[in-house]
């Protein structure tokens, strides 16, 4: 690893003094007399993008990671000259740029405090191996500034203190502290005083974050090649800052099918038929939910991508009809590599069109993997994202798969130095031709872009769904993802809630990890703590590699069958829950998970804390991680909540000891909530229901909470044919009130709500629904919990 130090011998270049400056419409120009350009566009006014040039001229200004559909605009603007100053204002921030040098420091407007400030600001160094420049900034780390982002990374949630690269590796049992991983999300939000703002580094080259690390007082990122080219996103809030970046990098183009949302099952590898039909078959005669089955690389032809073994699957359409009727959806995987087979019609075919990744010297990029041999498509031209999309009619729209699993997609390739493309592999670029040190880090992203429009066109009208091991900022927008190939560990557990959060944190929700370890094999203490774990998680996969044993939930004795059971179907009582957090998130960018310090950022306390978070908006999670466990310590945040499983009423701002069983984990629930609760199925949309769960938890105060539905799949959903209930609670001394307001033409299946009212303080007296008093005597009613049936359409009740 090169570090920042090491490059400051070479002798960085530095900009001189301003000399000219120009306007043009949201973007400004400066110029220095050795040639260094600043652009500085006003993007929003609390995002401001600065992209510097070293000789006079950009490059072409284009961009895998940002969204086409991201907001732009600002409602203020000015701009004042002074004798050693630029200033640019907005109704959000001031930035003053220095003419001497072209240091940048950054205030909000509002207050005037300072938020960021160049250290030695944007400094260069000539790369003469590669011909352009290592690009660098430093900036000054404030006292007690944290850290936080930078997506897939198996470190301590606040990066204060820690160096990363970004460089997406295949990573086969990596542990705790091993960097690189599968993903590059070069984002980070940095926290000082109260305020919060976000650094997004737009450059694919291989680049590396420096917090307070080898300077105690200065941050750093920097990058080998491309251009400096970074995002300033202000708060002051975390949650607007994450939820910015998540738009200025794309939403996901559509809500996921509630289906994908449920639980899934994957090995390496179920095959053949039989062996996928038993382990279906077991499921329902178990009665524990599932809605998927995964067919990993052994359901294919000698690994040949897009084809299948007949040995092992003789009518691919029938059985994926009949796991389908048993309500099961079938998920394959799809890697990059194309066997080198001149009886192979898809090599054939690629080859033909020129479709394939070159070396610099003009000979196909040839690696080893699966099926042996391999080529590998160019994901990053549009022609063959269109190709590659086409390829999926059979699988999807014939036989009837519903979601494909990209893997190996960093790329990773055998029995080569680094385990992937030597730089000098050649791609179009989108029509901006590189060499692979440039278009790494996209690779998987544009595949998985090119699968998702396969999935889209074929899968319709139904919603598509894919799943990617690889990821660049903005990969959200076409897929979920896991965090790869991890170890039946407690370390692991611990690992993949840090990810999961950190993934959240980094624009990018629909995120889970291998449940119970891919590699090696857990005992059933670890992995019942794991299903505790994944069952919160937005996406929830279990997956393992055949070479350790079975895995399913069944395999470790009747306790924890039975365990393992009760928590999955808690999963899927809460499915509308999770839907309205994901509605949410496609809508706002409010990510599904939230660490302690996105949830409150002014609690000093919460800034450190890796294991507990907020699930949804109301749903405190902290995991057992350790074994022989029966309770942990855990820290409840600021507020009032409710142990899920006892009722008992917590204040919050401070750690406590939580009894938990192996049949428990810490679960509690904010004061003030309604939480939507379906009964149990064995998967989505199994049967209609007449009613649906609300549970109300008293409060003396105010809150409020959602409930989003629609089809559960297709897109009816975005020409408003869905349902968001807001539920308004009041809380007073003795009554509460429920109001509420229902929007969308969507009619859903359930008619009445059950209401089930947790720790009301008072003894029930009189309830009235929209002004009509109810028969107090008809009801299931203790001293201070009830139970209320009333017609979904209500607009208040009205408890005294």
């Amino acid at each position: 690893m090169i570090t920042n130090t090491e490059l400051e011998r070479k002798g960085n270049q530095y900009p001189n003094h301003i000399v000219s400056y120009e306007k043009n419409i949201d973007t400004l120009h400066f110029k220095t007399e050795n040639g260094v350009c600043l652009q500085l566009t006003i993007v929003r006014d609390s995002i401001l993008r600065f992209r510097y040039a070293t000789s006079f001229n950009f490059e072409n200004d284009f961009s895998y990671a940002i969204s086409k559909f991201a907001k732009t605009g600002y409602n203020y603007l000015d701009i004042k000259e002074t004798k050693e100053l630029y200033i640019v204002t907005t109704s959000k921030v001031i930035c003053r740029i220095f003419k001497s040098n072209m240091k940048i420091k950054l205030f909000d407007a509002l207050d005037n405090t300072l938020i960021s400030q160049d250290e030695i600001g944007f400094h260069w160094d000539e790369s003469y191996e590669f011909g352009g420049n290592v690009v660098k900034m430093s900036k000054v780390s404030h006292d007690g500034e944290s850290y936080y982002g930078l997506g897939d990374k198996a470190d301590h949630l606040n990066l204060k203190g820690k160096r990363f690269e970004n460089w997406v590796s295949d990573s086969f049992a990596y542990g705790k502290y091993t960097d690189p991983l599968y993903k590059a999300i070069p984002f980070y939000t940095g926290l000082h005083h109260g305020k919060s703002y976000g650094m997004f580094f737009d450059n694919t080259f291989k680049s590396h974050f420096d917090f307070a690390q080898e300077r105690k007082n200065v941050t750093s990122y920097w990058a080998l090649g491309g251009e400096m080219n970074y995002y300033f996103i202000y708060g002051p809030n975390m949650n607007d800052v994450v939820s910015k970046f998540t738009d200025l990098t794309g939403k996901p183009h559509q809500l996921p099918a509630m289906w994908s949302l449920g639980y899934h099952q994957c090995k390496w590898s179920y095959y053949p038929e039989s062996k996928v039909k038993e382990i279906t078959s077991k499921f329902r005669a178990l009665s524990i939910p599932c809605d998927a089955i995964y067919l990993d690389i052994d359901y294919m032809e000698g690994f040949r991508c897009f084809t299948w073994n007949k040995d092992y699957f003789p009518d691919p359409k029938r059985m994926v009809k009949e796991l389908a009727d048993d309500g099961f959806k079938t998920i394959v995987i799809i890697d990059p590599g194309i066997k080198i087979d001149p009886e192979y019609d898809i090599f054939n075919e690629a080859l033909e069109k020129d479709y394939f990744c070159k070396r610099a010297d003009g000979p196909y990029m040839k690696g080893k993997v699966w099926p042996g041999a391999c080529y590998f498509p160019d994901f990053t031209n549009k022609n063959v994202r269109s190709w590659w999309a086409d390829l999926f009619k059979e699988l999807v729209e014939d036989i009837g798969v519903k979601g494909v699993w990209n893997d190996m997609n960093e790329p990773a390739v055998m029995e080569v130095p680094g385990k992937t493309f030597p730089d000098d592999v050649r791609h179009d670029y989108d029509g901006n031709p590189c060499s692979h040190r440039k278009a790494h880090n996209i690779y998987g992203m544009q595949m998985a872009r090119a699968t998702y429009q396969g999935l889209k066109k074929f899968a319709y009208p139904k919603r598509p769904f894919v799943i990617t091991r690889a990821a660049y900022a903005g990969t959200q927008r076409y897929s979920s993802t896991w965090t790869g190939d991890n170890v039946a560990s407690w370390e692991h557990l611990w690992i993949a809630n840090v990810q999961a959060q950190r993934m959240s944190l980094s624009g990018y929700s629909f995120v889970g990890s291998d449940i119970g370890g891919f590699a090696e094999q857990p005992n059933g203490e670890l992995f019942t703590r794991w299903i505790q774990l994944g069952v919160f998680h937005p996406f929830c996969r279990t997956h393992s590699s055949g070479d350790h044993g079975d895995q399913e939930p069944w395999m470790f004795g009747d306790e924890v069958t039975g365990i393992v059971k009760s928590f999955i179907e808690l999963r899927y009582q809460l499915l509308p829950y999770l839907y309205t957090a994901f509605w949410q998130y496609l809508n706002d960018g409010v990510p599904v998970l939230k660490s302690l310090v996105l949830y409150d950022q002014d609690d000093i306390q919460t800034h450190y804390r890796t294991d507990e978070f907020i699930y949804g908006n109301h749903i405190l999670v902290c995991p057992i991680l350790e074994p022989n466990s029966r309770g942990r310590r855990m820290y409840i945040p600021r507020g009032n909540w409710y142990n899920y499983w006892t009722q008992d009423y917590i204040i919050g701002g401070k750690e406590i000891w939580v009894d938990a069983d192996l049949d428990r984990m810490p679960i509690f629930i904010k004061e003030g909530s309604i939480i939507p609760k379906y009964p149990i199925q064995q998967y989505v949309d199994e049967k209609d229901f007449d009613e649906i769960t609300l549970e109300v938890r008293y409060k003396l105060g105010k809150e409020e909470s959602l409930l989003y539905d629609d089809a559960h799949d297709g897109y009816d959903y975005t020409k408003g044919r869905y349902s968001l209930s807001k539920f308004n609670l009041t809380g007073k001394t003795n009554e509460l009130i429920i109001q509420q307001h229902t929007t969308g033409t969507f009619k859903t299946p359930y008619i009445s709500f059950k209401l089930k009212f947790i720790g009301l303080p008072f003894e029930i007296s009189k309830i009235e629904v929209d002004n009509v008093e109810i028969d107090l005597e008809s009801l299931n009613c203790t001293t201070h919990n009830m139970e209320l049936i009333v017609d979904k359409t209500f607009s208040e009740i009205h408890i005294r």
